[in-house]
């Protein structure tokens, strides 16, 4: 195995700059110049992108910038000792002790070990002593070789809490007594109804899975010890993991999440008492974690981890806390429209089919053919336009359920279960007199609120059950469907009506300016409110489409067409120049093609998240012409979804191919450009700094 730090890699009592850039630039360049990287920019994009996402300073004067770079050939560590100190975001304030932990795309099991023994190592007091009194670069190296061999540090003593950390290193779990598994549970009792020492279990992990998992976990633990609480720790990390026991699990008062990713098999912990915060908290502040943790286990009231498949329920009652009116709108709309999808992405490709094997006409005799034949019987046109005619009249059938499941769920977005009959109802009622989904959605908000403002009366004890299963339903339905028939509806329908004549009249610049429009939406906010309004609004126009009217599907394949722009643009743009790009984007950019191909504009999310100023105005201008194209060509989609892979619902699909690929192109050298040359002003500052080697 290779030595991972040499006398080449280590700086000692060096002013390398006053900013957090500079140091990790240098080290970066020091790591390259030992022939442990191809390339400086490559890993200090990486490494620096990781330390965007989380600070890496901890108590003690020491940092720890770490990153897994394609650029880099070897496990390696770079070492500095500053003077000045650099602030790395510590609570404390600057560091002193600064290692660089570099690791390749696909290091070894062995070198992760090492690297994350390492970071452990850093929380030791008397190791870090050691580092701040060495006198030369040699002394560096052979302290750090002893920590990786688990020799003590010279002339100090070790201390209990440490030991107590060094007993579970390179494991996936560790607790505070020495003792791991479900040792610990036979120690102290059965595991249920105990009266010993207060037991919780933490689970902590990183993105990176090198540095700060460890660390947090033996910070944790050395804090319950100190509390005198049994603690076990799993550890999520590059190293691997080693599952808790289900009887530690089980015998647990309570759970720590030290995290800054999602927790593999969270539903483990179902019903605990949990305290959620980033792993750095479980670095900065593992006292305070396991008192919150101590005190959640006594609180019947506590935030507890989800049972499995209520994640989202839970989740949307913590987000409801402090909403306004306006956020608790937008998430009722949304929710019916996620709800609404399934039918119409199932029922608008079963259309699409039918017309592929009956052609345009079988709308006139689907319901003839599916009720007079049988595959012993086949009407004229043989046995494909049997199946195009079944096809065509399951798809129709699903497509009914749009604005009813419309309606429905965003009733059920505002009073839960007893909203969903009303809303159904009120769109059903919406759909019967031509109102459309513009009529779904008022009769959905009509039918949730009434629904949710009958559920708030005070009614005797008896009657509360029937409370949310008759009383409810039959009074919201009453009211919002009255209110559709007698009042609502009539003016809903004339609006839709000139809508729908607007829309079908709209040729040459007016139908381009629509494109530019839908464009724009749809790459906004990549998933969000503003584009599910745009897509929203294709996909309830599309069962209106027809030979004679084929404006609802231009505008369908409009939306999905710059929609796929986002995606498809980040993948090309991390080929065009990688080096702009972090590891963890670049191969984000891989899965973004599938992503793009298939209608996924989410698949943009993380560049945009990472970059908004710069992405999301490059995916509007390239969204923006993919729109505009489609339109001025006559594009049409029969199908909501499926990208390219429903090129058989693609009406011209020469001319949608080339308009994503047009915009595609503008997008990815719009990212290019702007990443290039309207950096922000701290990198330039980086870029003005001399390396030294």
């Amino acid at each position: 195995m290779t030595q991972l730090i040499t006398t080449e890699l280590v700086e000692l009592d060096q002013n390398l700059g006053n900013s957090t850039e500079t140091v990790i630039r240098h080290l970066a360049s020091k790591v390259a110049a030992t022939g442990r990287a191809s390339e400086v920019e490559g890993l200090f994009a990486d490494a620096w992108a990781r330390e965007q996402k989380t600070a890496t300073g901890i108590p003690g004067g020491i940092a720890i910038p770490h990153c897994r770079s394609a650029a880099v050939t070897e496990p390696t560590l770079a070492m500095a000792r500053l003077n000045p100190k650099v602030d790395f975001g510590a609570k404390d304030g600057p560091a002193d002790l600064i290692f660089f932990i570099a690791a390749p795309d696909g290091a070894d099991q062995a070198h992760l070990k090492l690297l994350s023994k390492l970071a452990r190592s850093l929380i030791k007091k008397d190791f870090t002593a050691a580092l701040r009194g060495a006198s030369s670069r040699e002394e560096i190296v052979e302290l750090v070789d002893g920590a990786l061999a688990d020799k003590p540090a010279a002339h100090a003593a070790t201390a209990p809490a440490d030991a107590a950390a060094s007993a579970g290193a390179g494991s996936g779990t560790l607790n505070a007594t020495g003792q791991s598994g479900a040792s610990a549970v036979a120690a102290s009792g059965d595991g249920s109804g105990h009266a010993g020492p207060k037991r919780l279990v933490a689970v902590t992990a990183c993105p990176t899975g090198i540095a700060h998992t460890y660390m947090a976990a033996d910070s944790l633990v050395a804090a319950a010890k100190e509390a005198g609480v049994d603690l076990q720790v799993e550890t999520q990390g590059s190293s691997g993991a080693k599952p808790l026991d289900p009887a530690v699990i089980a015998a647990a008062d309570a759970v720590i999440f030290a995290v800054d990713v999602d927790v593999r098999g969270k539903e483990r912990f179902a019903g605990k008492p949990v305290i959620n915060a980033p792993v750095k908290r479980g670095i900065d502040e593992p006292a305070k974690m396991v008192q919150e943790a101590l005190a959640a286990a006594k609180d019947p009231n506590a935030r507890r981890v989800p049972h499995f498949g209520a994640e989202e329920q839970a989740d949307q009652a913590a987000a409801e806390k402090g909403e306004h009116i306006g956020q608790k709108l937008k998430r009722a709309l949304l929710t019916g429209v996620s709800y609404m999808i399934p039918f119409v992405a199932g029922g608008g490709l079963l259309i699409a089919l039918g017309f592929l094997l009956g052609g345009y006409d079988i709308t006139d005799v689907a319901d003839d053919v599916v009720l007079q034949n049988n595959f012993g019987n086949l009407p004229e046109g043989g046995l494909a336009t049997y199946l195009g005619a079944v096809m065509f009249k399951i798809g129709a059938l699903s497509m009914g359920f749009l604005v009813p499941a419309l309606a429905g769920y965003i009733a059920y977005a505002i009073a839960d279960r007893p909203g969903i009959a009303p809303g159904f109802v009120a769109g059903a009622v919406s759909g019967f007199m031509g109102a459309g989904f513009l009529g779904g959605i008022v009769g959905g908000l009509l039918a949730g609120y009434v629904a949710h403002l009958i559920g708030t009366w005070q009614v005797p004890r008896w009657l509360r059950g029937l409370m949310p299963v008759v009383i409810i339903p039959l009074l919201a339905s009453i009211v919002a469907s009255g209110l559709m028939f007698l009042v609502l509806g009539g003016p809903i329908a004339g609006l839709t009506t000139a809508l729908n004549g607007w829309l079908s009249g709209m040729t040459g610049a007016s139908a381009v300016v629509l494109g530019i429009i839908l464009g724009l939406m749809m790459c906004f906010d990549l998933g969000g409110p503003v584009n599910k309004v745009a897509y929203a609004f294709a996909v309830a126009g599309l069962s209106a489409g027809s030979a004679d009217n084929q404006a609802p599907w231009q505008i369908m394949a409009t939306v999905m067409a710059a929609g796929m722009v986002p995606p498809l643009a980040m993948a090309l743009a991390t080929v065009l120049d990688r080096k702009l790009f972090s590891l963890a984007e670049r191969e984000n950019g891989k899965a973004a093609w599938l992503l793009g191909a298939s209608f996924i504009s989410e698949g943009a999310i993380p560049f945009a998240a990472a970059d908004p100023l710069r992405v999301i105005p490059a995916s509007m201008l390239g969204g923006a012409l993919t729109g505009a194209l489609t339109m001025a060509f006559g594009v049409t989609s029969q199908a909501p979804h499926g990208g390219i892979f429903v090129f058989f619902a693609i009406g011209n699909v020469l001319m949608f191919v080339l308009s994503i690929i047009a915009g595609t192109i503008v997008t990815a050298l719009a990212v290019v450009a702007l990443k290039r040359w309207a950096a922000p002003k701290t990198a330039a500052t980086v870029e003005s700094v001399p390396a030294t080697v």
